[in-house]
């Protein structure tokens, strides 16, 4: 069966159980990674607390695009894997939020603004904040920011099918991440 059967499946499951008496789980996708070249993505988070929630969420992207020859190909692959916290001053799934994470990123990213392509693994912490507005009983809608940091072991191409090495190396980053507006479905 093919994964979006699965996705679709799924999401037919949670729409159909019923109220739980405190609700303690919650699903989320972002919506603003599907239009980062479709990237694929989902978090799930505990409530620990009335306060407190703790997440584990992955990102995949296996695609490649070419348009018309090899030499114009352009990708932004990755699979990404993140644990974290989260801290809700007023009460868990509603309101402002403040987050912390720890994640791993494997990623292939190249002719999308220069023929370059640049690969490699990040490994790394962020600080996240954001808004959730409660739709409903069980749907909320998310709005939040983050920048993350740490080591990256890469490895630069001239271009994205030539495999010519033009650097390698293991460097320090910061980047904006999780920019996101995401669905949530709490249950």
């Amino acid at each position: 069966m093919k994964w979006y059967y699965h996705l679709a499946l799924s999401m037919i499951m949670l729409l159909f159980c019923g109220k739980a008496d405190a609700q303690r789980f919650s699903v989320s996708a972002n919506l603003v990674d599907y239009a980062a070249l479709g990237t694929l993505n989902a978090e799930v988070s505990y409530s620990l607390s009335r306060r407190w929630s703790l997440a584990a969420g992955a990102r995949y992207n296996p695609f490649t695009f070419r348009k018309g020859d090899p030499e114009r190909q352009f990708q932004y692959k990755q699979q990404s894997y993140s644990i974290g916290a989260r801290l809700w001053p007023w009460h868990t799934w509603s309101g402002w939020w403040f987050a912390g994470k720890l994640r791993w990123q494997e990623y292939n990213v190249g002719g999308i603004v220069s023929p370059e392509t640049r690969e490699g693994d990040r490994f790394g912490a962020g600080l996240y904040a954001g808004y959730t507005y409660m739709l409903g009983a069980h749907f909320n809608l998310e709005f939040g920011l983050g920048i993350w940091a740490g080591t990256d072991i890469y490895s630069l191409y001239s271009c994205p099918v030539c495999g010519v090495t033009l650097e390698s190396g293991n460097t320090f980053f910061m980047l904006p991440d999780d920019m996101m507006i995401s669905l949530v479905y709490v249950f």
